[in-house]
């Protein structure tokens, strides 16, 4: 089974994640932050992994630690889920329109972690998640995960439709990803190792 449990208690935030890579999409996401607990789920669904996150953090302060935090856990836990990455299809691609708004999502489990994001959002909130901790949340999963990741809005005007699509085409690329592939032989390398 590709699971993992990560757990991160430091002075900022207590964490506990499972992750099962082989899942329906199912979800139970508690961290205190509505639109981040709407974005989480998305990521479940569309990528049909199975996701509980509990998290208390520093609200009191911002949302900051408590998105960061929760993003390096996912990152851990999916690297530990893939384990030896042997007979994934390694690369995932998605583009998701959400009415005006065009989001595309590219990852490469490389083991060499990097993130390309682009998208030309404005300084503001959705509900009580300030919309620059997307890229915060993204950078943490991307360095924690070691993959390559390239997130971009093509064109939108809502930032709600913008940032959802991002999170969806990040699922659904992510979900690409880790398929097995029975045509794939070993690690999908001519190395015939990804760095990890």
């Amino acid at each position: 089974m590709r699971e993992a449990k990560v757990e991160r208690k430091t002075q900022e935030t207590n964490i506990a994640l499972s992750l099962s890579l082989d899942g329906e999409g199912n979800s139970d996401i508690q961290t205190g932050v509505g639109f981040f607990d709407h974005m989480l789920t998305h990521v479940a669904r569309h990528g049909l992994f199975d996701l509980r996150v509990k998290a208390l953090g520093d609200l009191h302060i911002d949302a900051h630690h408590t998105v960061e935090d929760v993003g390096i856990c996912l990152g851990k836990a999916f690297l530990e889920a893939v384990g030896v990455p042997q007979g994934i299809q390694r690369y995932g691609h998605a583009v998701v329109p959400m009415d005006e708004a065009l989001a595309e999502a590219a990852v490469d489990f490389s083991g060499r972690p990097f993130l390309v994001f682009q998208a030309d959002l404005p300084h503001g909130r959705l509900g009580d998640f300030d919309v620059e901790l997307a890229e915060e949340f993204f950078r943490a999963f991307a360095v924690n995960s070691r993959v390559t990741l390239h997130l971009m809005v093509r064109h939108g005007k809502n930032t709600h439709h913008c940032v959802e699509g991002l999170f969806k085409a990040f699922g659904r690329a992510l979900r690409a990803t880790v398929t097995l592939d029975p045509r794939v032989k070993g690690v999908p390398s001519t190395k015939g190792m990804l760095e990890t």
